[in-house]
Parts: structure tokens; C-alpha cells; sequence
């Protein structure tokens, strides 16, 4: 039986669990970063898994010196938003008018894990578990962090444990920490087309009776789509042919890009909101899925959980001469990010809430308040400046 000691024990080698080590690179700490399911190097097709990489996020993963490796021809950049309601209202955004070279980046998921994944092989100060599954974890006395146990019969102690292991987290199942889901009884149909017309670099979303419907802009003439919609609809909409799925696709949002070809098969996920009543314990910190789920409509889940890792990362290297797991110290990560996540859980349910709602006047309210705040450029910049963190 090997048995091993490490400062930081991180579970999930996902964006933001990856980030996170990457961001500890020169800190001083031994980490040891344990992954059931390493990324593999990505194929030619178009991932359906797409993410909107604010520039923040951008400047952090720039930081790390993963952003330079990225394939600049499977990069689109965002210049603009249209937001349409579902009664013809519009909230429009614009990269120009607001003095930026862009809103965000549109990226494909598989690359920046195996990107980051890339970079953490030349990590000195770090050690990868990789293809083992996680067996046992036990807590100790609170100066001596935890003991895991690796399926493989090997066995790490670590002073603090990172679960960045997603949404439903092993890590937190093996804790107290209380855990309110509530499933908004809805997939995320996400597929890639090419369109017939260019999109000029536009992210597109309509507020529909039948869901949220986002069109993000991939290089050239493509699209990726993410159809926020209730069960037995998205099951709908897997099962048809790709030829119809396109033309509904294409039907949905009002032909604005002309007719459209399926790339690939689309894929779903389902969507909730998950909170927890705390985001550290002694010798242990959640970031990213594990830490909070939020609704896809604004795209800012993978944001949330890198500004987690940029922050968690920080006050560990400023920790002077507490230890990793103290509480005190994990206490200054959660108090950094609790409003943020907060302010983020909020504004997605309310949007959610506020657009599925049937009850008589709420349409007229809520393509009220598009229309207004369209008319506000002090509010409209105010709105900008925090997708830009």
C-alpha cells in the first residue's frame, strides 16, 4: 500500500478543478490532483459542450499560460447580444457601443480541459492520480486535514481537500454539508450547426413559451445551441431527424441566420439549482458544480467556478503561516465569493421564474422590463461590467 502526504488534495480535474492546481503552480504547496476520467486529446468534430469564457476568465486562464496554447481557429469571439422576449421585446448588447473588443469568447469545453490537463504534466509541485476512482474518505482531528483512499489501494493525506468533482460531488456526499437542489424539470438540448447566413459574432437568446433558446457564435458560419426547455419537449427534440431537428431549430429562431445544418449529434443535460449552506469546513473548500448550480440562461456557470478556483488559489498563496485546512483561513474564501454566487443564483432563478410563469399580466411585465432597460445604457454597462469579472 502506498501512502502518500500532500498539502492540498484536489478531486476533479475538470475547468475549474484543473484551473484551480494550475493556479497554485510556484506556490510552494504539494498537491496531488485525483481524476477517474483524464481528458483526452479532442477530436476534429465540434464539441456540443460549449462554453462563454468571459474576459476575465480569459485573463485568469491567460495567467495560468494555457490561453496562448489554444487554437485560435476554434475560438469565436462575442461582439454582440440580442435578447428577444416573448412578446417582441428586445434587450440588445454591444461590444463597441460599450468601448470593449469584445464581450466573451465562445469555446469548446474539450479543449480547454485537455488544455489545461496539458499544462498541469509539467507541474513540479503537483502529482496526478489519474484513471483511479475514489474509495474511501475519512476526516480527521481538524489540524490534520483528511485520509483518502484511492481505489488502486493507494493513500493520500491532505491538509485541505478541493472538491471540484461537479454537481452531484462524491467529495460532498462524504460530509455534512447541507444541500438544497431543486430540479427546474428541464434539459439542456445543446447541438452545433452550420447557418446559411453569417452571424456577425452575435449571441442570440429568446424567452419562449417552450424555454430559453440560445444560438453562440462558432467560428465561420456556425453556431452552437443550447435549448433550455422541459423534458418531454427536448426528448423531442433528440428524436427527430437531424434534417427537421435543423429546420425546427432554424423555426425557432425566426430564420435569422437562413437554414441550417446539423453538425453532429445533439446531446442534453438536465438543469437545477443547487445551493449549499456552506462553502468550506475544516480541511475542506467546494469550488465550481460541487460549490452551486445555476440555471444556463445568462452562461455564466464555468465563470462562477473560475472566479472560485482564482480566489481560493489567492488566498492559499497569501496564507502566510496558517495552515491549508484551518477554517479561519477558508472562512476569507467563502466570505470573497458569497456574493457573487449569491447575486448569480439570484438573477438566473428570478429570469427563470419570471419567464416560465403563465400567470395573466407577467408577459406584459416582463418584456416591459427588456424594453426599459434596453432604454438604459447606465444599466445596460452596469449589467456588462459584471459578465466581464
Amino acid at each position: 500500500m502506498t501512502v502518500a502526504t500532500y498539502d492540498v488534495i484536489v478531486i476533479g480535474a475538470g475547468i475549474v478543478g484543473a484551473a484551480f492546481c494550475a493556479a497554485l503552480k510556484g506556490s510552494g504547496l504539494e498537491i496531488a490532483l485525483v481524476e477517474a476520467h483524464p481528458p483526452v486529446a479532442p477530436a476534429a468534430q465540434w464539441d456540443t459542450r460549449i462554453y462563454a469564457i468571459s474576459p476575465g476568465s480569459a485573463r485568469f486562464l491567460e495567467a495560468l499560460g494555457v490561453w496562448q496554447d489554444f487554437d485560435a481557429a476554434r475560438i469565436a469571439p462575442v461582439y454582440g447580444m440580442e435578447i428577444s422576449g416573448d412578446a417582441g421585446a428586445q434587450l440588445t448588447f454591444d461590444a463597441y457601443a460599450a468601448g470593449l473588443p469584445q464581450l466573451a469568447w465562445i469555446m469548446e469545453s474539450n479543449r480547454i480541459q485537455h488544455g489545461l490537463w496539458t499544462a498541469l504534466q509539467q507541474q513540479s509541485n503537483l502529482t496526478l492520480f489519474a484513471g483511479i476512482r475514489c474509495a474511501e474518505l475519512d476526516w480527521l482531528a481538524e489540524a490534520e486535514g483528511a485520509r483518502l483512499a484511492l481505489a488502486d489501494g493507494t493513500v493520500l493525506h491532505g491538509k485541505l481537500i478541493v472538491a471540484a468533482d461537479g454537481g452531484n460531488s462524491w467529495v460532498r456526499q462524504q460530509t455534512d454539508v447541507v444541500v438544497d437542489r431543486r430540479d427546474y424539470g428541464q434539459l439542456g438540448v445543446v447541438a452545433n450547426f452550420e447557418c446559411a447566413h453569417p452571424h456577425a459574432h452575435i449571441a442570440r437568446q429568446w424567452f419562449r413559451a417552450d424555454g430559453v433558446l440560445a444560438w453562440l457564435p462558432l467560428p465561420d458560419r456556425r453556431f452552437s445551441m443550447v435549448w433550455a426547455t422541459d423534458e418531454a419537449h427536448a426528448r423531442t427534440l433528440l428524436s427527430l431527424p437531424a434534417a427537421e431537428l435543423a429546420e425546427r431549430v432554424a423555426q425557432a429562431g425566426g430564420h435569422a441566420l437562413g437554414s441550417l445544418n446539423l453538425l453532429g449529434a445533439p446531446a442534453a443535460f438536465p438543469l437545477a439549482l443547487t445551493r449549499v449552506d456552506t462553502l468550506v469546513k475544516p480541511g475542506l473548500a467546494l469550488i465550481g458544480d460541487a460549490a452551486h448550480g445555476v440555471h444556463p440562461l445568462a452562461g455564466q456557470g464555468v465563470n462562477l467556478g473560475l472566479r472560485d478556483a482564482r480566489e481560493l488559489a489567492q488566498v492559499l498563496r497569501e496564507r502566510k503561516l496558517a495552515g491549508c485546512g484551518e477554517l479561519p483561513l477558508l472562512r476569507r474564501y467563502e466570505r470573497a465569493r458569497k456574493e457573487d454566487i449569491l447575486a448569480m443564483q439570484g438573477v438566473t432563478d428570478g429570469l427563470h421564474v419570471l419567464f416560465s410563469s403563465t400567470r395573466p399580466g407577467l408577459a406584459r411585465l416582463r418584456n416591459a422590463g427588456l424594453d426599459f432597460t434596453n432604454r438604459l445604457s447606465l444599466v445596460k454597462n452596469l449589467l456588462i461590467q459584471h459578465a466581464l469579472a
